[in-house]
């Protein structure tokens, strides 16, 4: 059967149509605009197998629909919707003039050589289906070349109309994003000075860059498309906190899962998506399957912020809007396949769609930097246990349940000193004899105006070879000793 082409074709080497028993063959789909739509074409087949015929439908009810993957018309009825007075039918042949055919070489080897274009007028945009039939013949075998276009504006000239801003809006979201992960990278720092850079801090920065990567390869695959009408297909394709260990697992389970289900829909979309019916990712069982894929990882994010809130229950200012904002955002993508689907005309849905997906990416990103940032102001803000920590609490042996070892604390940055005053606060742990895990906090007080009183004098030494008494502390700050060890008890200096 005859390979589809792309949607916006522009094929440099001839195209050959396999010999094929079929009187009826689908070619390809564009959408013209009003009055700059224009199709060039280049047909070659033997003069032996003559004749065949080019024919246009477009996206009416009575045309298209009407014809494509209707078993129950033949050739001649597919061929009988179309109006003559439209100049719906090329006939590939010297007769017709239009078709610009001539005859090639001598004897068996002579050939049809059809070179001739076509411009389309219509009322609005609309969606152009190009077909090729020899009713009542052997089958069908030639090669072509076609160049369909919008225009000469290098915007818009080998764009389908339904592609029209996808170039323009890919750029605004790159810089956009670039600079959402430049800024996530400053946050960072500042977070690992504190040694708050925690794994989900770590990940969000990672989904941020993968977005940037996509983008620039999506903005390049989209710029060498609108120079030359083909661009690079595989630069499109390349463009598409610590847990338990049974949560670790849970979640491998999952993502692995989820990555091949949708590895298996994404070449499920590759190898049997029709363009002859589906104009856009989510209007096909594939895009159907990756919504599936989204409500089942809500179900997940559901679960996980429920467990989280169980057990720290003063999280709530964090989880909260946490949990409003992403639900909307897990929702967005089905709700938005919904309204193309029956709200969009068919000939814009594309663009329209590729803009709002694009936003929503930009608004679950924004919103997670917004919530995270590591500022003084941000009320909400969720990391209190430091990195430094989490291997000792989780080793520590009533550590049992990693998610209710660590220690509760209301979520805020009230514990961040201003960029005025130097953090003295140190953190390390020692190992006890015990095999235990002790954590000392020194904190030195830095908001205190007055000095502390002196120590009260030693007593005279009875023996005069006793060993000298400890040095004293030299800092003019008041010192916090916290022992935390198998039994939680704290002592006081």
């Amino acid at each position: 059967s005859l390979p589809h082409a792309p949607l916006s074709l522009l094929l440099l080497a001839p195209s050959p149509v396999p010999h094929s028993k079929q009187d009826w063959l689908f070619l390809t789909r564009f959408c013209f605009l009003t009055d700059f739509g224009r199709l060039d074409f280049r047909f070659r087949y033997q003069k032996s197998r003559c004749c065949q015929n080019i024919l246009l439908y477009f996206d009416d009810s009575s045309q298209w629909p009407a014809v494509y993957k209707k078993p129950d018309k033949d050739c001649y009825q597919k061929e009988a919707v179309l109006r003559p007075e439209n100049n719906q039918v090329i006939n590939l042949t010297t007769r017709y003039t239009w078709s610009g055919c001539v005859v090639e070489g001598e004897g068996d080897e002579e050939v049809l050589s059809c070179v001739g274009g076509r411009s389309f007028r219509s009322v609005r945009e609309r969606w152009w289906y190009i077909a090729l039939s020899k009713c009542g013949g052997e089958g069908l075998q030639l090669e072509y070349e076609m160049k369909l276009t919008n225009g000469q504006s290098f915007w818009t000239q080998h764009f389908s109309a339904d592609e029209f801003g996808i170039l323009e809006t890919d750029i605004t979201f790159l810089v956009i994003f670039s600079l959402v992960f430049i800024l996530s990278c400053y946050f960072a720092y500042n977070l690992k000075g504190r040694q708050l850079l925690h794994t989900t801090y770590k990940m969000f920065m990672t989904a941020a860059g993968v977005e940037v990567v996509s983008l620039l390869f999506h903005c390049i695959y989209w710029g060498l498309y609108a120079r030359d009408g083909v661009g690079n297909g595989s630069l499109k394709i390349m463009g598409e906190a610590r847990i338990s260990h049974s949560g670790s697992v849970k979640l491998s389970i999952y993502m692995t899962v989820y990555t091949v289900t949708y590895i298996i829909l994404f070449i499920y979309e590759a190898e049997f998506f029709d363009p002859g019916e589906v104009l856009y990712a989510y209007d096909s069982p594939a895009g159907y399957g990756l919504m599936g894929l989204q409500l089942l990882a809500y179900v997940w994010f559901c679960y996980a912020v429920l467990i989280s809130l169980k057990h720290y229950p003063e999280k709530q200012p964090f989880y909260i809007p946490f949990f409003t904002a992403y639900t909307l955002w897990f929702f967005a993508v089905p709700v938005m396949a919904l309204i193309a689907n029956f709200g969009i005309p068919r000939w814009a849905r594309e663009k329209i769609v590729n803009g709002i997906q694009l936003g929503i990416h930009l608004y679950a990103h924004i919103v997670f930097l917004a919530i995270t940032r590591p500022s003084a102001a941000n009320k909400n803000f969720p990391y209190h246990v430091r990195t430094s920590q989490i291997g000792i609490l989780l080793s520590s042996p009533k550590a049992g349940v990693a998610s209710e070892s660590f220690p509760h604390h209301a979520y805020g940055n009230s514990s961040f000193l201003g960029d005025s005053q130097p953090n003295f606060t140190e953190l390390f742990s020692i190992q006890s004899r015990n095999s235990e895990h002790k954590i000392i906090t020194t904190t030195a007080d830095l908001s205190s105006p007055t000095f502390p009183p002196l120590p009260p004098p030693m007593p005279p030494r009875l023996v005069a070879h006793s060993p000298p008494p400890p040095p004293r502390l030299s800092s003019h700050f008041t010192e916090y000793f916290s022992m935390q060890g198998g039994g939680g008890v704290g002592t006081k200096a």
